[in-house]
């Protein structure tokens, strides 16, 4: 019986993380496509979610006016995010300095280019092989 009701106390904490996944971190926003998608975004979400837990100690605490001020070790997910802009001037990159950029030396001008790029009509599926004997009578 003990058990039941420490899980029925619980179930709260899974409730408020499951509306911070939805709303804070985008969990229900992308319109994904297959079932594959939305099981590598639900672990990405998992991902970005423990990512906040672990920055908890370095993260400045944003804390609104009605809001109590929280020490370092006990701020919230959200908390965390709201103080990120000011973490990530604490943290050293991991990119090197970018290098001055060129454009590359391309195609050079006035000439033609020579592959044109396949054209479909809408609607139509065409086969691969189709695709290749096309392919051989314009070359």
């Amino acid at each position: 019986m003990t058990r039941c009701w420490q899980a029925y106390l619980r179930r709260f904490d899974l409730e408020h993380t499951i509306r911070f996944a939805k709303q804070s971190l985008g969990w229900t926003r992308p319109k994904l496509r297959s079932p594959a998608a939305a099981d590598r975004w639900t672990w990405l979400i998992v991902a970005a979610h423990t990512q906040l837990r672990l920055a908890r100690g370095l993260a400045v605490d944003l804390h609104r006016p009605w809001e109590r001020p929280l020490p370092a070790e006990r701020l919230t997910p959200a908390r965390v995010r709201r103080g990120f802009r000011y973490l990530r001037a604490k943290i050293p990159s991991p990119a090197s300095a970018p290098k001055p950029a060129h454009p590359g030396p391309g195609r050079p001008p006035g000439i033609a280019n020579r592959h044109r790029a396949p054209r479909y009509d809408v609607g139509k599926h065409i086969t691969p092989a189709a695709t290749a004997n096309a392919q051989q009578v314009r070359g």
